[in-house]
C-alpha cells in the first residue's frame, strides 16, 4: 500500500489548528506509520502599507490543509474525526474513499511553498547491468542506457530473441547485479 497525498476540507481560519490537532492524534493513537506529514500550503507575498514594505504569509488555499497518508479505514477515520475538519475533498461520500492528488500536483504545490519533495538517492550509472525484478521482463539483465532522475524511471536495454530492446522501468523495478 502506498502513501499519497489528500486535500482535507476545514472550517475557513481553522487551518493551522487541524494541522495541529491532527499531528497530536497521529502520535497519541499510534498512527505514524499511515500519517505522515500535515501540511498547510502557504506563500510569502509582499505588502506596502502606509509606505511601509512587508513580507506577510498567506495560504495558498484557505480552508484546506494537505496529509500525507496511507489510505486504510482505521487513517482514514483519524483524519476525517479530528475537530475543524468537515471532509476530504474528492470523496462522494457515502464513507467512500477519497481521490488522492497526482504527484505533479503535489509537487507544484511544495515547490511553490519552497519544500522540495525528497528526491530519491540515485544508485545507478549509465551502461551498468541491472536485473529485472518485475512485471513482463522479470529475470531479464539489460544494461541503462538512460536515467530520469525526476521521473525516476531507467531506460534499460534488454536482450530478448538475440535482440536489444529498449524497456523503459521504475527505479523500484531492477536491482544491481
Amino acid at each position: 500500500m502506498e502513501n499519497n497525498w489528500y486535500v482535507v476540507h476545514t472550517y475557513s481560519g481553522y487551518e493551522n489548528k487541524v494541522k495541529t490537532n491532527l499531528e497530536k492524534r497521529v502520535e497519541s493513537m499510534g498512527m505514524t506509520d499511515k500519517i505522515f506529514r500535515v501540511l498547510v500550503p502557504v506563500e510569502e507575498e509582499t505588502e506596502i502599507k502606509d509606505g511601509k514594505t512587508k513580507t506577510v504569509t498567506k495560504k495558498v488555499f484557505p480552508g484546506y490543509v494537505l496529509v500525507e497518508m496511507m489510505m486504510t479505514d482505521d487513517s482514514w477515520y483519524v483524519v476525517r474525526n479530528t475537530p475543524g475538519v468537515t471532509g476530504f475533498i474528492g470523496s462522494s461520500g457515502g464513507g467512500a474513499k477519497p481521490t488522492p492528488l497526482l504527484p505533479e500536483e503535489v509537487e507544484s504545490i511544495l515547490r511553490q511553498m519552497g519544500v522540495e519533495a525528497p528526491k530519491p538517492e540515485i544508485d545507478f550509472e549509465l551502461k551498468e547491468s541491472v536485473k529485472v525484478k518485475e512485471g513482463p521482463f522479470a529475470n531479464f539483465i539489460g544494461s541503462i542506457e538512460s536515467i530520469s532522475a525526476e521521473k525516476q524511471k531507467l531506460k534499460v536495454h534488454v536482450n530478448m530473441f538475440g535482440r536489444e530492446t529498449p524497456v523503459e522501468l521504475e527505479f523500484n523495478q531492477v536491482e544491481k547485479i
